[in-house]
C-alpha cells in the first residue's frame, strides 16, 4: 500500500516537489507528479512544500478502528515527539483521551528508545564495528539501502524505537495489537514493510482530526517521570544525550537533514573516516521536524524546549531483551534505473536547446541540479523537456517574435510613463522611423498624438479600431489601444488602412462625377422636353424618373 498518495485535480505543475526532493524521486507526466516507489525515502518533503496539498498522506484511521473492534486489546506507542505538538498536554492526559478512542493502553515510544539505546552502547562496548550508523530513522535506512549500498554494513542492524516497543508491547500483553502515533509518514512504510510488529500508524494531524470529530478535548496537564531520558530522541542529538559517550574511544556527532547526511554518507565512502558513531535524521531537528509538524505545526526553537522540559534525567526501567530478538536485518533496495550512453545525453540536452556547455545555466528551476542531470531524468522518464524554464522562455520568446516581427500591424508598447518599450517593423513603418532604438525609452509624443494614450490610461477603457488620419505621415489607420493593468502597460495596435482610404476617396470621386453627369444628363432632357413636350408627352417624364432614380443611387454609394 502506497503511504503518500497524488491528489491529481490539485498538481499545478510548478514542480516544487521535485525542487525539494533529496533523491529526485519524483516523475512528471501529462504534466502531473508521481512519486518513484522503489526510489523514494519517505521523507515526506514533497508533502510539506506542495502549495496546493495535491501530495497526502494515506489516512489509517479506519483501519484502526477495525483493530479495536476486533476485540483485542489494542496499544498505543505514542512518539516522544508528541509534547511538541500537543502544548502542555502530558501522557496521562493523553492517555486518558485516547482511552476514551477505545485503546486499551497508551505508551511512550520512548520506552523501545531505551532499549535500542541500550543496544547502541553494548555494540559500541564490544567495539567489534569501526562505524556506527544510528538506525531509528526509517528514511536514512531507506536512503542507504538504496542509494548507498556499500555503508549497509555500517548501519546499525537494531530495530527502531517503535518496533522495539511495539514488540516489547506484545510479549507483555497476550494477543496485543500496536498503533504507532508520531509525525513521520515513513513509519506507516517501515510498518507495512516490517510485518507483524506494528498493526498500523497514525500520524498526529489524523489523531487530532480524530479526536475532533468525537468532541474529546485533551486536558493540559503535565506530568513528571525522572525515569525518562529516552524522551530526548526526537531532537537532533537526542540520542546522544540518553547514551554514555565518555571513555569509549568513539568519536559522536548528529547530522539533521537529508542532504547534510547524504553528505556525510559520501564522506564516509570516500573513506578516512574510523572509530565513530552517528546518529542520523532526515528531518531537520530530527524528529520534531518531521513532516507532519513541519506542515502543520513547525516552531524548532520551542519543540525543542517542549521535549528537553518533558525529558527526565535518568532512563526508563526496561528489562534490556536478547540482542537477537531486536536485530533487525537490511538489505540493498534495488532502483532498476538504466544508466543512458553520454551520446543519448548530449542527444537530449540538444533537444533542451543546449548546444554547448555555457547553454547549460544550471539554473535548478527545473528540480535537477544540473542541466546534464535533467537531460538523464527525461531520459529514464522521470522529467519533461518542458520543465526547463530557459527552454520554455526562449521558444516563447521566439514564436511570439516571430508573431510580432511578421504581422502586418503596427505594434508600440508604452509604459505608465508614455515611454516606447517595444516597437515592431510594420509600426517603424507607418511613422517613417527606420530604427526601433531611435524611438525606444523615449516618449510616445515624439511620434503620435498621446491623447487617446492618456484616454485609455485614465480611464482604463479601450479603443478599439478607431479610424484616425496621421496628417505627419499622410496616412490613415485604424487604432487599437488596450491597457495591461497587470503589467502596467499600454498595447497600440495600428493597421494600415490608408490604400482603403485612398480607393473609397477615388470611388466618391468617381460617384460625384457620375451623378453630375446624371444632372447635365437630367437638364439637358428637361431642356429638350419643354420645346418638344407635344411630341414627347408622357415618354419625357418617364425618362427624368429613371434618371433621378440613377442619381440617387449612385450618391447612396
Amino acid at each position: 500500500m502506497e503511504c503518500l498518495t497524488l491528489k491529481k485535480s490539485n498538481c499545478k505543475n510548478c514542480y516544487k516537489c521535485i525542487r525539494h526532493c533529496p533523491v529526485k524521486s519524483i516523475r512528471f507526466s501529462g504534466n502531473q507528479a508521481y512519486i518513484i516507489g522503489n526510489e523514494c525515502i519517505m521523507c515526506g518533503q514533497c508533502f510539506v512544500v506542495c502549495p496546493q496539498d495535491a501530495k497526502q498522506i494515506v489516512d489509517e484511521t479506519e483501519k484502526v478502528k477495525v483493530l479495536l473492534q476486533s476485540g483485542d486489546p489494542v496499544v498505543v506507542s505514542l512518539a516522544p515527539s508528541f509534547i511538541a505538538n500537543y502544548e502542555g498536554v502530558g501522557i496521562g492526559a493523553m492517555r486518558e483521551a485516547l482511552k476514551q478512542l477505545g485503546f486499551y493502553d497508551v505508551e511512550e515510544t520512548a520506552i523501545g528508545a531505551t532499549i535500542v539505546k541500550n543496544e547502541y552502547e553494548r555494540m559500541i562496548g564490544e567495539k567489534s564495528h569501526d562505524i556506527i550508523i544510528s538506525s531509528c530513522c526509517h528514511s536514512i535506512n531507506l536512503l542507504i539501502q538504496k542509494y548507498f549500498p556499500r555503508e549497509l554494513p555500517y548501519l546499525a542492524d537494531v530495530l527502531s524505537p517503535m518496533q522495539a516497543h511495539c514488540k516489547d508491547i506484545k510479549k507483555r500483553i497476550p494477543n496485543a495489537k500496536t498503533v504507532f502515533i508520531g509525525p513521520c509518514v515513513a513509519k506507516k512504510d517501515e510498518a507495512q514493510y516490517y510485518e507483524g510488529i506494528v498493526d498500523a500508524v497514525l500520524t498526529f494531524d489524523e489523531l487530532t482530526n480524530w479526536l475532533k470529530v468525537q468532541n474529546i478535548e485533551l486536558k493540559s496537564e503535565m506530568d513528571n517521570n525522572e525515569n525518562s531520558r529516552a524522551r530526548f530522541f526526537p531532537t537532533t542529538g537526542g540520542i546522544l544525550k540518553t547514551m554514555n559517550t565518555e571513555d569509549t574511544g568513539y568519536t559522536y556527532m548528529a547530522i539533521d537533514g537529508t542532504e547534510n547526511c547524504i553528505a556525510a554518507l559520501r564522506d564516509i565512502e570516500r573513506g578516512g573516516l574510523h572509530g565513530c558513531f552517528i546518529e542520523m535524521s532526515a528531518c531537520i531537528g530530527s524528529c520534531v521536524g518531521g513532516p507532519v509538524m513541519e506542515k502543520f505545526h513547525r516552531s524548532p526553537v520551542r519543540d525543542y524546549a517542549a521535549v528537553s522540559k518533558f525529558a527526565g534525567k535518568k532512563d526508563f526501567e526496561v528489562d534490556s531483551p536478547d540482542p537477537l530478538t531486536i536485530k533487525k536485518n537490511f538489505t540493498v533496495i534495488e532502483r532498476k534505473l538504466q544508466q543512458p550512453s553520454e551520446s543519448e545525453i548530449r542527444d537530449t540536452l540538444r533537444q533542451m536547446g543546449k548546444m554547448k556547455p555555457s547553454d547549460e545555466l544550471n539554473c535548478g528551476s527545473c528540480g535537477y541540479n544540473t542541466c546534464r542531470e535533467k537531460a538523464v531524468a527525461i531520459l529514464q522518464g522521470k522529467a519533461e523537456i518542458s520543465m526547463c524554464l530557459p527552454y520554455l522562455k526562449d521558444k516563447a520568446e521566439s514564436f511570439s517574435d516571430t508573431i510580432v516581427r511578421n504581422t502586418p500591424n503596427g505594434l508600440i508598447v508604452l509604459n505608465e510613463k508614455l515611454e516606447v518599450q517595444q516597437i515592431n517593423h510594420a509600426a517603424l513603418k507607418i511613422v517613417n522611423v527606420r530604427n526601433a532604438s531611435v524611438v525606444l525609452g523615449d516618449q510616445v509624443v515624439r511620434i503620435l498624438d498621446p491623447t487617446d494614450f492618456l484616454s485609455v490610461l485614465n480611464t482604463g477603457r479601450s479603443i478599439h479600431d478607431k479610424r484616425t488620419y496621421l496628417a505627419e505621415y499622410g496616412k490613415y489607420v485604424e487604432e487599437s489601444i488596450l491597457y495591461d493593468k497587470e503589467y502596467h502597460l499600454l498595447v497600440c495596435i495600428l493597421r494600415d488602412v490608408t490604400e482603403e482610404e485612398n480607393q473609397k476617396e477615388k470611388k466618391e470621386k468617381i460617384s460625384h462625377q457620375t451623378v453630375e453627369i446624371a444632372d447635365r444628363v437630367v437638364d439637358n432632357q428637361m431642356r429638350i422636353v419643354q420645346e418638344i413636350a407635344s411630341l414627347l408627352g408622357e415618354t419625357a417624364a418617364e425618362t427624368k424618373i429613371a434618371l433621378t432614380k440613377l442619381k440617387e443611387s449612385i450618391s447612396d454609394e
